[in-house]
C-alpha cells in the first residue's frame, strides 16, 4: 500500500514544481482570464480591471500582463500610465536578450513543460508583438507632448522588423525536419486564414505609423523609406500612395513620374489649410483555440493539445468618417489578426518538437507507474490511472498572446480649412477636433467593438 502512496503522490509534487510559474495559464486558459478586462473596455471604466492584469506582471508571464496593462491604459487615455507599464514589457524583452545561457529557473519551467504543458514556459512574445509595443510606446510620447522620445521608439520599432525576422529564420533551422503531414495541413489552413500576409515581422501599420511621426516631426527622407516599405506590404492603399507622390515631388525623388503615372498627381496642401490624419483601430485580434487529440501509446491513454486559430471570418468594415465637409472613408493598412495568425504558423514548427518531447516523457512516466503497480497483486492500480487522469488534464494548449490589440488598422487623411469640426465615425457620438493652418491634426480613434474612443493632437 506504501507504493501506491508515493505513486500518489507524484501528482502534487509535480504541482509544487510550478512555484513561481505562471499557474493560472496552466489550467486556466489566457483567453478566459483577459475576456472581463476586454468586455470593461467597451463600457465607461475602461480602467476597471487593469489592476488586476498589473498585479500580474511580477509573474512569469510578467511581460504578457505588462503589454495588456499599457494598452488597457492607453485605449482609456491614460498614455502616461500606459508608459509606465509598456516600459515594463520593454525591460522584459530585454532580459530575455540578454540571457546568453538559460537560468536555473528557465531549464525548471523547461523540464516541467515536459510533464505539464507549454504554459510552464516564461512567455517571450512572438516578434510582431515586441515591433507593436514600440509603435505603441511611440504614440504614448507623441500624445504626451514628446515629439524626441516618439521618434526614438519608432527607429526601435523598424529595426526590430528587421532583427526579429532573422532571430526566426535561425532558430527554425533546427526544427524544419520535423515536419509532418499532419503539421503540414494546420499549417496550410493558417495560411488560408492569414490571406497574403506571408510575415509576421512586416507590419505595414508600424511602418506607416513610424513614416508619419517622421513626417511630422520633420524627416520627410525617412518617412518616405517607411512608406515605400509599407507600401510594399500593403500596395492598394490610396493614402498611402497618395503619401509617395507627394513626398516623392516634395522631395524631387525619381520616382515621381513613376508614381504619378500609377496613382495620379499629389493632392497639395493649400494655404489657409491644415492637415488631417486618422487612425483607426478597430476590434480585438482573435484568441487562439485549442485542438486536442487523444490517442494511446503502450496502452495507456495520452493526449496532444496545440493552438490554432480558426477561420479568419469576419470582414471589418471600413471605417466611414463624417462631419468634415465631406465624408472620408478610412482604408485598411494592416491586419494584426493576419500577422497573429502568420506568427502562430511560423512557431508550429517548434511548439511540435516540445509537444513530441512531452508525449514521450510522459508516456515514459505512466509506463514507470504502470511497471511499479504490477508487482502489487491484486491491486486496484489507482496511481496508474491517476498519472492517465493526470496527463489528460494538464495537457493544455498555449492559448497566450496580446489579446487587447486591434483586429484591423485602417488609415485617412484629408486638408480642411482653419477651424473646429465635429468628427464621426459611422453612427458613434461625434467627437470636436481643431485644425489649423499649415499644421497636421492627428486623430486617433480606437474601435472596441461597442465603444469608439477619439483622441486628437495637433502638431
Amino acid at each position: 500500500m506504501k507504493k501506491t502512496v508515493k505513486h500518489w503522490l507524484l501528482i502534487p509534487l509535480l504541482s509544487l514544481s510550478l512555484s513561481g510559474c505562471a499557474f493560472n495559464s496552466i489550467f486556466i486558459n489566457y483567453p478566459s482570464q483577459i475576456a472581463p478586462v476586454k468586455a470593461q473596455l467597451n463600457t465607461n471604466t475602461p480602467m476597471k480591471g487593469v489592476e488586476d492584469v498589473a498585479s500580474n506582471i511580477s509573474g512569469a508571464d510578467g511581460l504578457l500582463y505588462a503589454q495588456e496593462a499599457g494598452r488597457v491604459a492607453q485605449i482609456s487615455g491614460d498614455f502616461e500610465a500606459s508608459k509606465n507599464y509598456y516600459q515594463q514589457a520593454v525591460a522584459a524583452y530585454l532580459e530575455f536578450d540578454d540571457k546568453a545561457t538559460l537560468s536555473v529557473t528557465d531549464l525548471g519551467a523547461t523540464a516541467s513543460s515536459l510533464f505539464i504543458n507549454d504554459n510552464v514556459i516564461p512567455y517571450r512574445g512572438p516578434g510582431y508583438e515586441r515591433v507593436m509595443l514600440h509603435q505603441y510606446q511611440a504614440l504614448n510620447y507623441l500624445f504626451s507632448g514628446d515629439g524626441e522620445g516618439a521618434l526614438v521608439e519608432v527607429r526601435r520599432s523598424n529595426q526590430l522588423q528587421s532583427s526579429e525576422q532573422a532571430r526566426y529564420q535561425k532558430s527554425q533551422k533546427s526544427v524544419q525536419a520535423m515536419a509532418n503531414g499532419t503539421i503540414d495541413a494546420e499549417m496550410n489552413k493558417l495560411g488560408k486564414a492569414a490571406g497574403t500576409v506571408t510575415s509576421s515581422f512586416l507590419n505595414a501599420y508600424s511602418y506607416y505609423t513610424t513614416g508619419l511621426l517622421h513626417e511630422i516631426l520633420g524627416e520627410p527622407n525617412d518617412a518616405f523609406i517607411d512608406y515605400r516599405k509599407a507600401a510594399q506590404i500593403t500596395p492598394d492603399n490610396p493614402y498611402l500612395q497618395q503619401d509617395l507622390v507627394r513626398l516623392a515631388t516634395q522631395l524631387s525623388m525619381p520616382q515621381q513620374e513613376e508614381f504619378e503615372r500609377r496613382w495620379g498627381k499629389p493632392k497639395i496642401q493649400k494655404k489657409g489649410e491644415g492637415q488631417v490624419i486618422v487612425l483607426l483601430e478597430r476590434g480585438f485580434v482573435p484568441e487562439k483555440k485549442s485542438i486536442t487529440i487523444p490517442f494511446t501509446i503502450h496502452g495507456n491513454w495520452q493526449t496532444a493539445s496545440l493552438a490554432t486559430y480558426t477561420s479568419n471570418s469576419g470582414a471589418v468594415s471600413k471605417g466611414k468618417i463624417s462631419g468634415l465637409g465631406k465624408t472620408l472613408t478610412a482604408a485598411p493598412i494592416a491586419n494584426i489578426d493576419a500577422l497573429a495568425i502568420t506568427a502562430l504558423k511560423e512557431d508550429l514548427p517548434a511548439a511540435l518538437v516540445r509537444q513530441a518531447a512531452r508525449v514521450y516523457a510522459k508516456s515514459e512516466m505512466a509506463r514507470s507507474v504502470e511497471s511499479s503497480s504490477k508487482k502489487r497483486h491484486n491491486e486496484t492500480d489507482f496511481a496508474a490511472i491517476a498519472m492517465q487522469i493526470f496527463n489528460v488534464v494538464t495537457e493544455q494548449a498555449d492559448r497566450r498572446s496580446w489579446l487587447t490589440l486591434p483586429k484591423q488598422a485602417q488609415i485617412a487623411r484629408t486638408y480642411l480649412k482653419n477651424g473646429r469640426y465635429s468628427l464621426k465615425l459611422d453612427n458613434s457620438p461625434s467627437q470636436e477636433i481643431e485644425v489649423k493652418s499649415g499644421r497636421t491634426t492627428l486623430v486617433w480613434v480606437i474601435d472596441t467593438g461597442n465603444h469608439t474612443r477619439f483622441y486628437s493632437i495637433i502638431i
